[in-house]
């Protein structure tokens, strides 16, 4: 049990997102986030299996063949793209659907976070688009979640933090169209 590493690693987690949120003018959801990895749901199958390079949900997913804590966490914390699923009215399936824009950006500096915190000095503004190119989650997003995601993540790794998160304070929160949904108007 590492009880206190695990404390040490979600609260360096929730600082790196904090300061990114705040940067890009997000602030409740900057103080609010991953609160409920303190929770004892999810906080006790965090120290139990961490590990300190990765998240201790892929520990416990491989131990028992899926993660309590990470089925508790997405239900809770809307800047997961797992959290934006309901029902279609026509398929009769649950399928993803698009997550509105302060989520994304939430999104994205989890990531970042969650790279930096992991990654230590190996993290690099590619990171993060490195790891959604390696996963197979860009298969279960919404469409429009993914090609957002990407877009923004192609920025951060060939424009740096400063250009980014100034695109993601002045367009994107503000509501303004993606580059290719101008492009679409315009046809």
């Amino acid at each position: 049990m590492h009880a206190w590493k695990h404390f040490v690693t979600i609260t360096k987690h929730r600082m790196l997102v904090l300061e990114g949120c705040f940067r890009v003018g997000l602030y409740r959801q900057g103080l609010c986030h991953d609160l409920s990895k303190y929770s004892p749901a999810e906080f006790w199958n965090g120290a139990r299996y961490y590990q300190g390079n990765r998240s201790p949900n892929a520990a416990e997913r491989e131990d028992k063949g899926y993660s309590e804590a990470w089925m508790h966490h997405k239900g809770r914390n809307p800047h997961h793209y797992e959290y934006w699923t309901d029902m279609n009215r026509e398929t009769r399936r649950y399928e993803p659907i698009p997550m509105p824009r302060k989520y994304l950006v939430e999104m994205v500096m989890d990531r970042r976070a969650a790279c930096k915190t992991y990654e230590g000095a190996a993290y690099t503004p590619a990171s993060p688009l490195n790891y959604l190119n390696r996963s197979w989650e860009k298969n279960l997003m919404h469409p429009r979640t993914e090609r957002e995601l990407r877009h923004i993540l192609t920025m951060l790794r060939d424009k740096g933090e400063e250009e980014t998160f100034r695109y993601l304070r002045r367009e994107v929160l503000q509501g303004k169209p993606f580059p290719w949904e101008e492009e679409e108007t315009l046809q």
